[in-house]
């Protein structure tokens, strides 16, 4: 880090914009030309919600070509001219984050990076290139494409029926049944098991009996997991409710709260509500539905599961809205 006296002297000048997908907060970085050098104690800094403009997590906005991360020249000639090089709000660098990248989608078209009427953008990360489609909004029933449109009119509540709604193809899935995983956790009398699950980031899905244990969990301390997983783990915790029948195929539901390794309890977490409904679906078997709704404290998402023949394989889609609310320059 810099030895000025400003703690943000590294990315003095540096554009910026706030949003969140379902409260999720990130804090995006202009770098288009990768001239930024990210040092984890300034990423941290900035991050805090009380010493700096505090988010989940930062994400510096480079051309995938210039960024130098490994793998990210191929993603270039492959399509993706824009890499979303995340951070968690410790300063780590993270594989993905689908909330993230709705968010990451919608500045690319706001911004005037991407054509603001793409209805398909190719984005680079560290777990791969993700395909992020704009798509229908739940709350309207019409299409939320225009993301010109829905800037100018200013930053939403969340869950406002103006959102801009992104599907995102995340690549595939694995689970593994086969590890028992014990997970602790404050304000849960005893130990329960988790099924781990790999959606571009670690997840240990704990299955609660009813409401009643999901809000009495506390989570101001990390869960702690037996055995330890080598790259630490993002632990969600889930309650099923009743499923739909009146959509086609029938759509599952649950509520959710998410530990996020590096960052603490979060609003919402997008590769978690993947993991969420796969565990989900796992449980309930081959026969429960392959379109999951999942109820955050920040929000909504939707979920679509394709599995392989066993079910511990396939891929999945995650839905949900972003919301831009502010930007500015790094002093």
């Amino acid at each position: 880090m810099s030895s000025s006296h400003s703690p943000f002297a590294d990315i003095a000048g540096t554009a910026f914009t706030k949003g969140h997908g379902t409260q999720n907060d990130f804090v995006l970085l202009a770098d288009d030309d990768s001239a930024l050098a990210m040092h984890p104690e300034t990423i941290a800094l900035l991050a805090d919600r009380r010493s700096g403009l505090g988010c989940d997590g930062v994400i510096r906005i480079v051309r995938s070509a210039s960024s130098g991360i490994p793998g990210a020249l191929g993603q270039a000639e492959a399509g993706a001219e824009w890499f979303m090089d995340y951070y968690n709000h410790d300063g780590s660098l993270s594989e993905m984050c689908g909330n993230g990248v709705r968010v990451f989608a919608h500045v690319l078209a706001t911004t005037g990076r991407v054509a603001a009427d793409a209805r398909e953008i190719l984005i680079g990360t560290r777990d791969g290139i993700k395909t992020v489609r704009t798509v229908l909004n739940p709350a309207l029933g019409m299409q939320t494409g225009d993301a010109t449109a829905a800037a100018s009119a200013g930053p939403t509540p969340p869950g406002s029926a103006a959102d801009s709604w992104y599907t995102i193809d995340m690549g595939e899935w694995s689970l593994d049944d086969s590890d028992d995983v014990l997970v602790s956790t404050s304000g849960i009398e005893v130990p329960r098991p988790g099924v781990r699950v790999e959606t571009g980031n670690p997840h240990t899905v704990v299955a609660l009996a009813e409401s009643a244990e999901l809000e009495s969990a506390e989570l101001r301390d990390a869960p702690v997991l037996d055995p330890v997983p080598p790259q630490g783990s993002n632990v969600e915790y889930i309650v099923m409710e009743p499923m739909r029948s009146d959509v086609a195929g029938g759509e599952g539901a649950l509520r959710m709260r998410v530990f996020e390794r590096g960052v603490g309890e979060t609003r919402s977490c997008g590769t978690g509500a993947c993991a969420a409904a796969i565990a989900a679906h796992h449980w309930a078997g081959p026969a429960s539905p392959l379109q999951w709704r999942v109820d955050v404290p920040g929000g909504q998402l939707r979920i679509g599961i394709t599995p392989n023949e066993d079910g511990t394989r396939g891929r999945v889609t995650l839905s949900g809205p972003a919301v831009l609310v502010a930007s500015g320059t790094i002093s």
